[in-house]
């Protein structure tokens, strides 16, 4: 019997949900401005009544009668075209698996609003103008972060209770199939609902794996949908699919049912691609024929990195004399250490860190098999590492061009030559250069064994695969929370 289930009469698919948030974004950010241009025109006239004041001797009532006269707000242009600078920096909430979240689109709003401010910030200190809007700006950033919130919490609230909320089922109830279930069991919270599966081994029919039941066979696949108010279809089969299955596929999408793959759930879910669920061509449909990172990503990219390398050294010739005396009291010399590593496309390149090992360790410093609570790592190495500080003088990589700031971690050469033989796609992580913190750092930090390493691996395909100016941004944001909570891994 199926289950009792509130829906809605009118299910709207993905690209509606996406022109709908749209149009409420651009609301928002109309209202923003207007919102905007009234606060700064309230602080101009403040500022002239008490300038009136204070030069001029006018009593309060005569000072404003003047100053309504006098105050005039010189709008440029470009600033009512700040609705569409706006929605161009919420671009990824458009992704079904974030405008469903109200964790994920609260920070993506957040990163939202800094990088506008940071931008605007850049943009005030080069061209030392002191008629550009600052309250202006300021107000606009305040009023779209909160009115965007609150719009998409109601867009969300709204999603959920009217039945728009996706409703999945997955195709095959083998490992794939399994692997997702255990994941959507494992989520705190959830932005979709997997009813079951549907499998052509009529010995799983009836049965439950990982809290979910198997409701029939391909052939039900039709009836399954309209019983249970299916929206979404994921094929969880490894290996080929049997054509009377591929055909009740189709039949599904011809009826307006979304269907994609599993490990586009599994990336959704986890943010990391399933490396040991995918097919040995994978790569090449990814990153060979899929990537498609622009001229302008790169550019920008480069120019951050440029940016963020100049201020790291600057930052790193102020703490150098003190952690300097801390490493050489705590343990001795040297204070610094060199090592090999690879780059993008195995190049090979010497990498700067502060020492935060006793001297003469068996393993090295940035041996992937050490941990946090490593015996060999000094006190004041423990303090580094928490702060992530030991990393301060790969800054000067970055200014070469052999790192980024964002990036997958870089390898020394005899562990890459080690892992890939046991961990599937590992090589691809070198398709990027590596990075002083990255998706893979934030998210797991130390790895110990083979396990780990995989698990870290998928975590930089993922970036590798999804890379953005806005991800970056998130990755450095999240990374700078980490040196100052000294939460490092």
């Amino acid at each position: 019997m199926a289950e009792n289930i509130r829906t809605s009469p009118l299910r709207l698919n993905s690209s509606e949900h996406r022109v709908i948030l749209f149009i409420g974004d651009l609301l928002m950010g109309i209202v923003s401005v207007f919102a905007a241009l009234e606060i700064w025109r309230r602080y101009n006239f403040s500022a002239e009544v008490t300038n009136l004041i204070n030069n001029k001797g006018y009593t309060l009532a005569r000072a404003e009668q003047v100053a309504r006269e006098f105050v005039n707000l010189n709008v440029p242009i470009w600033f009512y075209l700040l609705p569409i600078i706006w929605m161009i920096l919420l671009v990824e909430l458009y992704e079904p698996h974030i405008a469903e979240s109200g964790r994920k689109t609260t920070r993506g709003i957040a990163i939202a609003a800094f990088i506008g401010i940071a931008v605007y910030s850049l943009v005030f200190i080069v061209q030392q103008n002191t008629n550009l809007p600052r309250i202006g700006v300021g107000a606009f950033l305040l009023f779209a972060s909160l009115l965007t919130l609150t719009w998409r919490m109601i867009f969300i609230r709204i999603y959920k209770r009217t039945g728009q909320l996706r409703r999945i089922l997955l195709v095959g109830a083998g490992r794939a199939g399994q692997t997702l279930a255990e994941l959507y069991h494992s989520l705190g919270t959830r932005s979709f609902n997997i009813v079951g599966y549907v499998d052509d081994d009529v010995q799983k029919v009836g049965k439950t794996f990982h809290g979910l039941p198997v409701l029939g066979t391909s052939g039900h696949l039709l009836e399954l949908m309209d019983v249970y108010r299916i929206s979404d279809i994921v094929v969880a089969i490894n290996g080929e699919i049997q054509g009377t299955t591929f055909q009740s596929i189709l039949d599904a999408q011809e009826k307006g049912v979304e269907v994609t793959r599993m490990p586009i759930l599994y990336e959704e879910m986890t943010s990391r691609v399933p490396i040991h669920h995918l097919e040995s061509d994978w790569i090449i449909r990814s990153f060979v024929d899929g990537l498609s990172v622009s001229g302008f990503y790169e550019l920008f990219k480069r120019l951050l990195d440029i940016i963020g390398g100049l201020i790291g050294l600057l930052i790193l010739l102020v703490v150098l004399p003190f952690l300097a005396l801390a490493i050489y009291i705590d343990s001795g010399l040297p204070i610094i250490y060199s090592q090999p590593r690879l780059g993008r496309g195995r190049s090979i390149f010497t990498i700067y860190k502060f020492r935060s090992m006793r001297r003469k360790s068996d393993i090295s410093d940035d041996d992937p098999t050490t941990s946090s609570d490593d015996s060999r790592v000094t006190r004041v190495g423990k303090f580094m590492r928490a702060s992530r500080i030991d990393e301060f003088p790969q800054f000067w990589n970055i200014l070469r061009g052999e790192m980024s700031l964002v990036g997958p971690r870089a390898e020394i050469p005899k562990l890459v030559d080690e892992y890939q033989k046991q961990v599937p796609f590992y090589r691809a992580r070198l398709l990027v250069k590596p990075g002083l913190t990255g998706w893979a750092q934030i998210n797991f930090g130390y790895v110990s064994n083979v396990t780990e390493t995989s698990i870290k691996l998928e975590y930089d395909l993922y970036y590798i695969k999804h890379r953005t100016l806005a991800m970056d941004f998130q990755i450095i944001l999240r990374t700078i929370g980490t040196v100052l909570r000294r939460t490092g891994r």
